[in-house]
């Protein structure tokens, strides 16, 4: 207790570099000597008053000494993780005794430096890497995308790509993981669509509205397609997802539809019609032709476009039987073959219009693996 009192009034005089080496020399002695209890707590004193040095180099050299250790004092380190930026470091990064409470509560009010911090823990939990995906900026957001430590939930990966998705960086490390929702790959796909849209060169060489409608179609081809490969138990998301932004017009059923990408559209029709999933997979796959159209209906198609979704899902029972071409192919050739020369409603025209240049689109890709193979064989 004396040389502890002699410390103090010594601490007072000191030079700073003096102070900071037996600042670090206390860190030390009090986390590997043996003390008496009364002894601790002087030295804790101590270093508590150290807290309010002028000198950033002593505070420094004290978190340099103590913020590794679980045997701390836990009110020191809670100081100093709200200390200058050199300092927290320190703290914020390694010590053990911040809880997930602490490092969620110096997420939302420190700065991004803090949250950069807290983002290079060696592990972060789900809890401290949701708040980091709601509040973080760009540059935390990338450090705890990049820490293999960081147990990041599907919600929180949403919440980036909702909040950031619009950052390149940030978009290409979502898309690299399995875990990413569908619902979220979705909007990322969005992102780069209006991205494209928004870029001046891109308005002046194609010219707004054409860039609009390639966009859209562009970005419709590629949910279709993140439909195909989800797995069973995240369509029910990713079909609420559509609905509320929106995406689930007639348009985009119908290319679902015709791309085969049958377990989605039965999700898209039960959430449309409030039906259970049983009662529409059951009408898709084998009702009449009435209790088809009503299904449609009941999910909100006027009875011009039901015709058209009734004839293309007979089409697609009959070529699921078949081994020959390919579904969407056979499927565009027969709706086009039947209603294309009917005269009609503009939604009829934008439907039949949507599955021509689907039919085009698959013919270029045939065409392209035709092409591809030859060389192979001439080769």
């Amino acid at each position: 207790m004396v040389i502890v009192e002699a410390f103090l009034r010594w601490v007072e005089t000191a030079k700073s570099g003096d102070r900071a080496r037996a600042a670090s020399a206390l860190g030390r002695a009090y986390l590997q000597s043996e003390m008496q209890p009364e002894e601790r707590k002087a030295a804790e004193m101590a270093m508590t008053f150290l807290l309010d040095d002028p000198s950033p180099k002593v505070r420094l050299a004290l978190a340099e000494a103590i913020a590794w250790s679980g045997d701390a004092p836990r009110s020191l380190i809670l100081a100093l993780a709200e200390d200058q930026p050199e300092i927290a470091c320190h703290a914020v990064t390694c010590s053990p005794l911040l809880t997930d409470a602490d490092l969620v509560d110096l997420a939302g009010r420190g700065s991004d430096v803090t949250r950069m911090l807290i983002a290079a823990r060696s592990a972060v939990s789900r809890a401290v890497c949701a708040a980091l995906a709601e509040v973080g900026g760009e540059e935390d957001v990338l450090c705890l995308l990049e820490n293999e430590g960081a147990a990041i939930a599907p919600l929180s990966l949403k919440r980036i790509a909702e909040r950031l998705g619009d950052c390149c960086d940030i978009r290409n490390l979502l898309l690299d993981r399995d875990s990413l929702p569908a619902d979220a790959r979705q909007l990322l796909t969005q992102h780069v669509s209006d991205a494209l849209v928004a870029l001046p060169l891109a308005q002046a060489a194609i010219g707004i509205n054409r860039l609009q409608r390639i966009s859209r179609e562009a970005t419709q081809s590629a949910v279709v397609s993140i439909a195909g490969e989800i797995q069973p138990r995240e369509i029910d998301d990713l079909v609420e997802h559509l609905r509320v932004h929106g995406h689930l017009t007639p348009s985009f059923l119908m290319h679902a539809l015709c791309s085969g990408k049958v377990d989605f559209f039965a999700g898209a029709v039960v959430n449309l019609t409030g039906c259970s999933e049983k009662r529409v997979r059951s009408i898709l796959a084998t009702g009449r032709m009435h209790a088809v159209r009503a299904l449609y209906e009941t999910a909100g198609l006027t009875r011009e476009i039901s015709t058209i979704f009734v004839e293309a899902t007979l089409l697609w029972r009959e070529a699921s039987r078949k081994a020959s071409g390919t579904m969407l192919s056979t499927i565009c050739v027969r709706l086009l073959e039947r209603f294309r020369h009917h005269g009609a409603h503009d939604a009829v025209k934008e439907l039949l219009d949507m599955v021509e240049k689907l039919h085009i689109a698959e013919q270029r890709q045939s065409a392209r693996a035709y092409a591809s193979q030859a060389a192979l064989v001439a080769a």
